[in-house]
């Protein structure tokens, strides 16, 4: 199975084959990733989802449910960053970071939008987009909530209220970058791509979310860069991994759907060691890349 590790095929960091050569890889700049937001940007609304409610109104409840979950946790993440965001576009260091966090700011609104027009065109849920928000909030689990509405909301509030905060800067792009969309986002995106292609079904689904995970390595190549060059101050390199180990136990129990157990179940057909270990093994070669040791990491939190 392809993983997230594979940073030559995703092209996130960089391309790069040998795991102990991760330190020295060549990271893109904010203008670099700027520049490449104008070759790759596209348009949610002209995906078409003709085929998709064919396939809704035609599958099986259960796999509904299941993938009603999936979606809802995509839908209310989206919606969060998006508002959540302002606060980093706000600590900007250089004009051309301003430049690139301003665009990825857009792209968290196109990923909601996406979504939003999933669920009014292939679920068929009427009323507004705030409706529809509403309805999605109901399978969520209680990691979620706690991540998304605490964590999130309380750590961007730090950023808005002084830009100035380097180490709220760290704290807020270490969960934002190597978290949500590192850890979580692209690698559901890549279980739920794999599986509706091997089912045959949803492509307009699977269209937005290959775009979507196109513009998230983007976001993870920004964080990474960023990470990378403030673990060069010890102080700050000790931040991100605390806070790192703070939040991955978190991370963790997101994972797990809503009443099932958390030390085993299955996201539709895959096991809970096959998602958790291609999320985990992604974000190492990430850290491998800014100087942290995951390992290291782990074994502070059980100690």
């Amino acid at each position: 199975m392809p993983s997230l590790l594979d940073l030559t095929s995703q092209g996130d960091v960089g391309t790069i084959s040998d795991e102990s050569k991760l330190a020295s890889v060549t990271l893109m700049s904010p203008q670099q990733l700027y520049e490449l937001w104008e070759r790759q940007n596209w348009q949610s609304h002209t995906i078409d989802f003709t085929r998709d409610r064919q396939d809704w109104a035609s599958m099986d409840p259960a796999l509904r449910r299941q993938l009603a979950w999936n979606l809802s946790s995509f839908f209310i993440g989206e919606e969060r960053v998006t508002t959540q965001f302002s606060g980093l576009v706000m600590a900007y260091e250089s004009q051309s970071e301003e430049a690139f966090l301003t665009t990825q700011q857009v792209d968290e609104a196109r990923h909601a939008q996406h979504f939003n027009r999933f669920y009014e065109q292939v679920l068929g849920i009427e009323g507004t987009f705030e409706d529809r928000l509403a309805r999605a909030r109901g399978d969520l689990n209680p990691a979620f909530v706690e991540m998304f509405d605490g964590v999130l909301v309380d750590w961007g509030r730090r950023l808005v209220e002084n830009p100035g905060d380097l180490e709220a800067k760290v704290d807020f792009v270490t969960l934002y970058h190597m978290i949500i969309e590192g850890t979580l986002a692209l690698t559901g995106q890549w279980f739920l791509t794999d599986y509706m292609e091997r089912m045959g079904i949803l492509p307009g689904w699977v269209e937005g979310f290959r775009l979507i995970s196109q513009d998230e390595h983007r976001h993870v190549a920004y964080g990474t860069w960023f990470l990378r060059e403030k673990a060069a101050d010890p102080a700050l390199k000790r931040r991100i991994a605390e806070r790192l180990a703070e939040l991955i136990p978190l991370a963790a129990a997101v994972l797990v759907p809503p009443g099932a157990d958390p030390n085993s179940y299955a996201i539709l057909d895959y096991t809970m060691e096959e998602t958790n270990t291609f999320a985990f093994n992604a974000l190492h070669r990430r850290l491998k890349v800014i100087g942290i040791d995951l390992a290291s990491l782990a074994a502070a939190a059980t100690a």
